[in-house]
């Protein structure tokens, strides 16, 4: 039987010999990863910083509060909590600041692109509070806002949610605001998959316009897996720190805290910026080199980080079968259901394409080109053999890019 440490360092090789494509994973840094295995794990820390309900948490405050102090520096917020273990907890958390058990959220399908933490039956999100949903258009596969705020009059919903996990588009905050106001409701922007472009400038941010905004840590942010909340109300941040803790969860996970400390201040650099500007090229280039193949890509292009095909329209697959077949050429995507989509969800009509992960790792407009091709012919094969036979080209450009950033 294999050793945990020898599974450990098979998941290093497959994560040195693949191409990593799913929009929500990153490479995080070596002083990210050593916070992330320090003994900070060994501290129990239940409470706030100057507030524990433990002794020997004095250095631990202190790196909380680090956290705390460079999260509000890198969205300019006025309030930071840094505690939640995952966005899905942040969200729960957010909601329950300032909804009761029944009040009714409105946010995005997850067929459209939201996630299921934005009110799906199966959620947790869902089970605890009536959930409505709005959908993208249907021609354009963008946010009809005209169309979102006719939903939102007539459901009049107590929390709006805004934010994506499958979106390829901007998402206008400030549009969101105006149809919030009009019904009353709480508007809270979920930028889980977006945090890391909207610290570079490259996207709106949503501080300015929603009561309450959530994120991972992860994905574009380029840190540990967490989550975190943020909002410029000084009597929602009361009420979010209540709903974390004590409401929600327990002692923190201060090694993982640390490590967001450590994130957040390398999201605060010129390179950091020169990384999120690279991230939108190379989906960008990647998009286009699809489109130029007249390979149907949803909403026809990228704004971001990510974009969908539609791999049933174009090659005659199922996204699972499409993400099979690029697994055993070293490519690694995730099947994923596209606006509207009459697959089921394990099965889906298309795949996520995401370039973080791979951008940190050096590539740039030149690789991503290259490994769109390969995916393209892969796709266009679909066997399994000609699949296999493309692993000694994914690698080799693997290891033709100097990986400056690990």
């Amino acid at each position: 039987m294999k050793t945990i440490e020898e599974m450990i360092m098979e998941e290093n090789k497959r994560q040195d010999d693949y191409v990593e494509l799913i929009a929500s994973e990153n490479f995080v840094s070596q002083r990210v990863l050593n916070a992330a295995g320090s003994k900070l794990t060994n501290k129990y820390a239940e409470g706030y910083p100057g507030k524990r309900y433990y002794n020997g948490c004095d250095i631990v405050d202190q790196i909380e509060q680090r956290a705390i102090d460079n999260a509000k520096k890198i969205f300019k917020a006025n309030y930071a909590n840094v505690q939640p273990h995952s966005g899905s907890q942040a969200n729960m958390a957010a909601y329950l600041s300032v909804l009761k058990p029944g009040d009714k959220i409105l946010g995005m399908s997850l067929s459209s692109g939201g996630h299921l933490t934005h009110g799906h039956i199966v959620s947790s999100t869902g089970i605890i509070f009536e959930a409505t949903h709005y959908y993208v258009d249907e021609k354009t596969n963008e946010l009809d806002y005209e169309a979102i705020e006719a939903i939102a009059i007539k459901e009049k919903p107590q929390l709006i949610v805004c934010g994506a996990s499958a979106y390829s588009r901007m998402i206008d905050f400030e549009k969101f605001q105006k149809i919030a106001k009009k019904v009353g409701s709480y508007l809270l922007a979920d930028i889980a998959h977006i945090a890391g472009l909207i610290v570079a400038g490259l996207h709106q941010s949503p501080l300015e316009y929603c009561d309450i905004v959530t994120t991972t840590t992860h994905k574009t942010l380029r840190g540990p897996r967490g989550g975190m909340i943020l909002t410029n109300d000084e009597e929602i941040a009361k009420k979010i720190d209540k709903s974390v803790f004590p409401g929600n969860q327990g002692g923190p996970l201060v090694h993982i805290i640390a490590a967001k400390a450590i994130a957040f201040e390398e999201a605060s650099t010129i390179s950091f910026s020169k990384y999120q500007k690279q991230i939108i090229k190379n989906a960008k280039a990647m998009s286009e080199y699809f489109l130029e193949k007249n390979v149907s890509i949803i909403s026809g292009g990228t704004d971001n980080h990510l974009f969908l095909i539609d791999v049933k329209k174009s090659f005659g697959l199922t996204g699972n079968i499409a993400d099979a077949l690029l697994f055993k050429a070293n490519i690694i995507t995730n099947k994923n259901s596209i606006p509207f989509d009459t697959e089921r969800p394990m099965v889906t009509s298309g795949i996520r394409i995401g370039t973080p992960a791979m951008t940190t790792k050096g590539f740039k407009e030149k690789e991503f080109i290259e490994i769109a091709k390969i995916i393209f012919d892969v796709l266009t094969d679909k066997t399994e053999e000609f699949a296999i036979s493309q692993q000694t080209k994914v690698i080799k450009i693997l290891r033709g890019v100097n990986n400056d950033n690990q």
